[in-house]
């Protein structure tokens, strides 16, 4: 199958994240099955217009806001009767795939989550209000006309809310390497954050609950793991025992959550939250607050969830955190999420089942033109 993907950013992205790392995962996969796979996304300094990455192609341009309209023209130019299904991956802004894809190609929607709140936290006002209550329903409403992939039951009973009807559910991956990780926890009391420092993540609401926190367990230490625009300000005031990390490799990532005693996550919300099935692989439980996306995968992984407050967070913390540091803690190898050649076969599925060709209600492949038989297992 010819397939192209949609997405903003690539994994070469300095923004990029948990998706980009979901699409990474899944794309070279495909194209080990056989399968000939395009990412259009934005432009990067210093990488090249276009690139073959582990076996798929990346084409770039375009920026954070323009990266819509030039997919379209790419479309347009070089897109057009060159793939089977074109799949739009929606970080906030859809690409509106299914309104401009007019050559017989299938598209589908594939969304990580919703944006809502975290407009406050990303844009001032008035672009903030406009944003929430006008933009994003208006491009959600528009989205839901079309066959839509969810990466949680909270992102599908989101775009719900906005009038989707046709919603499929598909799972979240983990590195089964991350299982095989052992280390030793850390003597020392230690909790983990591991997420970009920007204001929807809240990593000021964990140097708060760990302040609160430290009045009952003096000796607890908390690595901040990541990079962002906040870093050298929450950096110059971290308080004692916080210790702010920056963006450290992956393999540095997996030594320093395994090691800790409980990670932590407070983001405004999230589409899934794969940090929290990579910490339960190597045996470290998490404390999230109570929102959509942190509230599937905590859960699944068997942590907590607490109210969306430093207080809270900073209660349960120490209710919690001396248990699991005394008890043995095995890893919970699949913490909700399971192996990427699963999510692989499993999404790809999921893209045969549900695309359409605009403005037709089904259509199925021609023979031949499908995914391998291995791909077509039952859910």
């Amino acid at each position: 199958m010819r397939i192209l993907v949609l997405n903003w950013r690539d994994l070469a992205h300095p923004a990029a994240g948990g998706a980009e790392v979901y699409t990474e995962n899944v794309l070279r996969r495909w194209v080990a099955a056989g399968h000939e796979v395009t990412l259009f996304a934005a432009a990067v300094p210093g990488r090249p217009a276009a690139e073959t990455v582990d076996g798929y192609r990346i084409v770039r341009a375009g920026g954070r806001l323009t990266v819509y309209r030039e997919a379209r023209r790419w479309w347009q130019r070089h897109g057009r009767d060159q793939f089977d299904v074109v799949i739009d991956e929606t970080n906030t802004v859809p690409f509106m795939a299914h309104e401009w894809v007019d050559d017989g190609a299938r598209t589908v929607a594939l969304v990580h989550q919703t944006c809502e709140e975290i407009w406050h936290h990303n844009a001032s006002f008035p672009l903030s209000y406009l944003g929430r209550y006008l933009l994003e329903p208006t491009w959600l409403r528009r989205l839901a006309r079309s066959p839509l992939l969810a990466v949680s039951g909270s992102t599908r009973d989101a775009l719900m809310r906005f009038g989707a009807r046709d919603v499929t559910v598909v799972p979240e991956g983990y590195e089964p390497a991350l299982a095989s990780v052992a280390r030793p926890k850390e003597r020392r009391a230690t909790a983990v954050f591991c997420a970009r420092m920007v204001s929807y993540k809240r990593p000021q609401h964990v140097v708060a609950a760990a302040t609160l926190a430290r009045r009952y367990l003096p000796d607890l230490r908390v690595w901040m793991i990541g990079g962002g625009p906040q870093l050298d300000r929450l950096r110059a005031g971290a308080p004692p025992g916080i210790e702010f990390l920056g963006r450290v490799t992956e393999e540095t990532k997996r030594d320093l959550i395994a090691r800790a005693h409980v990670h932590l996550a407070t983001s405004v919300r999230e589409g899934w939250g794969l940090v929290v099935s990579e910490a339960a692989a190597v045996g470290t439980p998490t404390i999230a607050y109570d929102v959509p996306g942190l509230r599937d995968s905590t859960r699944a992984a068997g942590g907590v969830v607490v109210p969306p407050e430093p207080a809270a967070l900073a209660r349960w913390l120490v209710e919690l955190l001396p248990a699991w540091r005394a008890a043995r803690t095995d890893p919970l190898p699949f913490g909700g999420a399971h192996s990427w050649d699963h999510v692989a076969d499993r999404l790809l599925t999921a893209v045969d089942e549900h695309a359409t060709v605009p403005g037709r209600r089904s259509v199925q492949l021609a023979p031949g033109a499908g995914t391998p038989r291995r791909l077509h297992r039952a859910w």
